[in-house]
């Protein structure tokens, strides 16, 4: 942990200012901008719930705009950021990997390069669900099946056509908001849904609530296939309760979520920016349960990404504090 420490601590340049401390009230220092736009996700899925916790929280706290942006989630995020249509956005760190590198279909060969990490956000569990009365009880019984996977470009659509494949199965995929594809589920237009977010996801809430799917459990050697085919995925368990009726741990594969800045964003506005999502922690969990993992110590799981040198003097500060650890 040292080691990290002093590499977080050659990120950040000498005397950096911190800004202004917090509170609607505060006079908002000239060089900060008037209005940020938060690229989040489409309606229905857990980026979006996250999002409007966090645009308000900060619209409150530090007197500055923010307003939400729906897309298609992490690639388009990237995108805008890149092109300075959004400031602040939120990425898995495989969408973050692939624009860093130019390595996505997405991309085009293109390196974006304008991210810089901020905070960490939560674990995307990636989880499988069909209509109750599809018969449908194992992932395998998905081939042929019709499949939703959320909008074009978003998580569940980059992975999902590279996991099932690797299972042996061969589905049929829809895309569309979680709504839509939700809706869809009810109405027997599709039979099953592959979820890539936080949970509880809003959307198979919703379903749960009206009893309308079963779960799809994988195996310990198809999580062990999928790690092996799709390395930047890392074993996950979402905990019985998170859903009523998921009575047992649903053992799974998942992906880091992480929020990223323009790296031009000034670095004081960035550091009030962390303070504010950790001080406030409790009510980012009001706006989505899935916040709970929104904490310092959880900046670990960036492990590609330049820090924004004002997210690298918040750690750095907690880090010779002796309480970024475990907090």
């Amino acid at each position: 942990m040292m080691r990290r420490r002093h590499w977080i601590a050659a990120l950040v340049a000498a005397g950096l200012a911190q800004g202004a401390t917090g509170g609607a009230s505060a006079q908002v220092p000239p060089h900060w901008p008037q209005a940020i736009t938060l690229a989040t996700a489409s309606p229905g899925g857990t980026y979006h719930a996250y999002g409007a916790g966090l645009a308000r929280i900060l619209t409150r706290e530090l007197g500055v705009a923010v307003s939400m942006r729906d897309t298609a989630g992490p690639s388009e995020n990237i995108r805008l950021i890149e092109a300075g249509e959004a400031q602040i956005g939120f990425v898995t760190m495989g969408a973050a990997l692939e624009g860093w590198s130019g390595a996505g279909d997405w991309t085009g060969g293109r390196q974006f390069r304008a991210i810089r990490a901020m905070f960490p956000m939560y674990d995307t569990p990636f989880h499988f669900v069909a209509r109750q009365d599809s018969g449908i009880a194992h992932l395998s019984a998905l081939d042929g099946k019709a499949v939703g996977v959320g909008p074009e470009g978003g998580t569940a659509d980059t992975y999902v056509p590279r996991m099932l494949p690797k299972l042996g199965v061969q589905a049929r995929l829809a895309r569309g908001t979680w709504a839509e594809l939700a809706a869809a589920l009810r109405s027997g237009g599709l039979d099953a849904l592959a979820v890539a977010a936080g949970a509880p996801f809003p959307a198979i809430a919703e379903l749960e609530a009206r009893r309308a799917i079963r779960y799809l459990p994988l195996t310990k050697d198809a999580v062990a296939t999928l790690r092996l085919a799709v390395p930047e995925l890392a074993s996950a368990v979402i905990p019985p309760g998170t859903y009523p009726s998921l009575s047992r741990p649903y053992e799974t594969v998942g992906i880091y979520n992480f929020a990223v800045a323009h790296r031009d964003l000034p670095a004081d506005l960035v550091y009030q920016v962390l303070r504010v999502v950790f001080d406030f922690h409790a009510e980012m969990m009001d706006a989505h349960p899935a916040a709970a993992a929104t904490v310092p110590a959880n900046f670990v799981h960036n492990t590609l990404l330049p820090w924004h040198p004002g997210a690298a003097r918040y750690y750095e500060n907690r880090a010779v504090r002796g309480i970024l650890v475990g907090d």
